[in-house]
């Protein structure tokens, strides 16, 4: 089959784009308001774009209720500072849990139960039991260019640069991070994820140095 993207001519099928990129890791964004109000939402448009120096990105789209944006971009730019969160296996209810949308200067930490901890560098706090936190500084915004027919679902993509990284002690074996410690939840199609189960290596054949 063909999907024609431009035209949305699916011949019944739900928009496929999102369920063919997979699986898409999950940025669980806390942030805090001008006024020092939590904001957690999180954001399968989400990963890293660089290693040098250490960058993210996460993309939000359309508007939020009464809101021109979403609230993470609002507070990061109003502010300069945003966390990510890993979402563990553990924690994905919770997660789901942050995706309600809720008023503008509602915790959805609190909403979902989870306890704050506070960030080293920057002022929002991080998800206590996340094995792992990036904290990050706000460096721009880019607008996505806008589909005829629906301007008001125009997309961002917001970057920050990491200037710090918390990481659970319990999850670090021989100097590496072991990823099936604490399992990642990944967002696939629909309403569908999934958590890493398996692990295998692969070395490069021209690069002894990758182990």
């Amino acid at each position: 089959m063909f999907y024609d993207m431009t035209g949305h001519d699916h011949g019944g099928m739900l928009i496929p784009f999102t369920a063919l990129v997979v699986p898409r890791p999950i940025g669980w964004i806390s942030t805090v308001d001008s006024q020092g109000r939590v904001n957690l939402a999180p954001y399968s448009f989400y990963n890293a774009v660089s290693g040098s120096p250490p960058m993210v990105y996460f993309s939000t789209t359309g508007t939020y209720g009464d809101n021109p944006t979403k609230h993470s971009r609002r507070n990061a730019e109003e502010t300069g500072e945003f966390v990510v969160n890993m979402v563990s296996a553990e924690l994905a209810e919770q997660m789901n849990v942050t995706t309600t949308m809720v008023d503008y200067g509602v915790d959805e930490m609190k909403l979902a139960g989870l306890a704050p901890a506070p960030s080293r560098v920057v002022k929002p706090p991080r998800v206590a039991r996340s094995p792992i936190a990036l904290e990050c500084k706000y460096w721009k915004t880019v607008e996505m260019p806008v589909e005829e027919g629906r301007e008001t679902q125009q997309a961002v993509v917001v970057f920050g640069r990491v200037v710090g990284i918390h990481i659970d002690d319990s999850i670090v074996k021989e100097g590496r991070l072991d990823t099936l410690a604490f399992k990642p939840v990944a967002r696939l199609g629909y309403s569908e994820y999934t958590t890493t189960e398996n692990v295998w290596k692969m070395r490069r054949p021209d690069d002894p140095h990758y182990q």
